[in-house]
């Protein structure tokens, strides 16, 4: 009796701290979702104030990268329907091998029985001068009898398996032809795209035909990547600071309250996102396998007076952008400059920059794990060459890539 009152009292202290981790959890996600919307809310007004070339180089940039991805899910498509197809042709190759065989043993059947004919059991039952042989031949014919009827339901079963088969490789190529279809209208689309981009490439060389005028274009794009990571920080910063008020307020409210085991909301500490990013420094992988075409502080573009402030890694279109440790996207969108961008919180004030993409594979808002897939590199941004651009950036100062990665990138 006192275990069961003791086993009472526990579900009923336990049940409202499960009532109230789910409330924080709830909770959180809300909070998680508004900081989201907010600071995508603020960049995007940051991002309006662009030249009519750089809305267009946007545009298309962004349109090639969106036509890419459905290219590529499209290939995938084709290539497992053909394998589909490939796989229903082997087993309508069986089925058929299987038909054959079975119309043979049937065919030889249907001869023998013809060969005795029907009269043996009128003859059997005149004769009767052997009961036992009688009934043992009776049972033999029962037999003979049941092995036709059940050879004649295998195939009926066969056949109906090959129609099923014939008719689900004709739906399947009837499918494939619509994906090629479709496949070759995102093709015409994506070299309209690209012919598009090319001008507003062209418009753009004509602003910047001299020297000077093109440095003044990259301190302004350097200028608008500033302002973007600066409100980026700016509102991650802030976020800490509420989330860590709040975390004090529920701790206070949990010593008032013993039994409840409810935690606070979860802090960008890095915890959250596989451990603290400074922990990794020196062991991070590289986000791409490729070369490295630009370091970090060296000139851009042939002149010293802008400097890379990340690292340009050249890797064929369409590779993967793999994170290089746990975060949050709070960034994942075209800008001036860096083209199709993703940027991640990795907590305590550490951003991953990730740009010149062909497609971005997430959004602002998703939580990834180090290793998982984000972009896929490209040339965006008016870049000529495929390659990526990483950065990385503690409390708003950059720090050079190759300190933070292993040696073999």
């Amino acid at each position: 009796m006192l275990r069961i009152l003791a086993l009472i009292l526990l579900s009923s202290l336990i049940a409202p701290a499960f009532a109230d981790q789910r409330a924080d959890t709830q909770r959180q996600l809300e909070a998680a979702r508004q900081d989201v919307a907010e600071l995508k809310k603020m960049l995007e007004k940051l991002q309006q104030e662009k030249s009519g070339v750089q809305q267009q180089l946007k545009k298309t940039e962004t349109e090639m990268g969106d036509l890419e991805s459905q290219v590529k899910d499209l290939q995938h498509e084709l290539k497992d329907s053909e394998q589909e197809i490939q796989r229903l042709d082997q087993e309508k190759k069986k089925l058929q091998s299987a038909r054959t065989e079975q119309q043979r043993l049937i065919a030889i059947q249907a001869r023998a029985a013809y060969q005795s004919g029907r009269q043996e059991y009128v003859k059997l039952l005149l004769n009767q001068q052997n009961p036992e042989k009688f009934s043992r031949t009776l049972t033999y014919y029962d037999y003979l009898s049941h092995a036709r009827l059940e050879q004649l339901s295998v195939f009926n079963e066969t056949l109906r398996q090959l129609a099923n088969v014939e008719q689900e490789i004709a739906s399947h190529q009837a499918q494939l032809q619509t994906q090629k279809a479709g496949l070759d209208e995102r093709h015409a689309k994506l070299a309209d795209v690209r012919k598009q981009r090319q001008q507003a490439l062209a418009k753009l060389n004509s602003e910047f035909a001299n020297r000077d005028q093109r440095l003044k274009a990259r301190q302004q794009e350097q200028a608008e990547l500033g302002r973007v990571l600066k409100t980026i920080e700016e509102t991650l910063a802030r976020q800490a600071r509420e989330a860590e008020e709040a975390r004090k307020r529920a701790l206070v409210a949990q010593q008032a309250r013993p039994s409840s085991s409810a935690s606070g909301p979860v802090v960008t500490s890095g915890a959250t996102y596989g451990g603290p990013f400074s922990s990794a420094r020196g062991k991070l992988p590289w986000p791409v396998d490729g070369r490295l075409v630009a370091r970090y502080g060296t000139p851009r573009g042939g002149d010293a007076r802008t400097k890379w402030d990340g690292v340009l890694i050249g890797a064929p279109a369409g590779s993967q952008v793999r994170a290089v440790h746990g975060g949050r996207v709070v960034f994942a969108d075209w800008l001036r400059g860096a083209g199709l961008l993703v940027i991640l919180d990795h907590g305590n004030g550490y951003l991953s920059l990730y740009g010149h993409n062909q497609s971005l594979l997430r959004n602002a808002g998703d939580v990834v794990k180090a290793g998982d897939p984000i972009a896929t590199v490209g040339k965006s941004g008016g870049q000529e060459t495929s390659a990526l651009y990483f950065a990385i950036r503690q409390n708003g100062r950059p720090s050079d890539p190759a300190q933070w990665c292993r040696a073999q990138g």
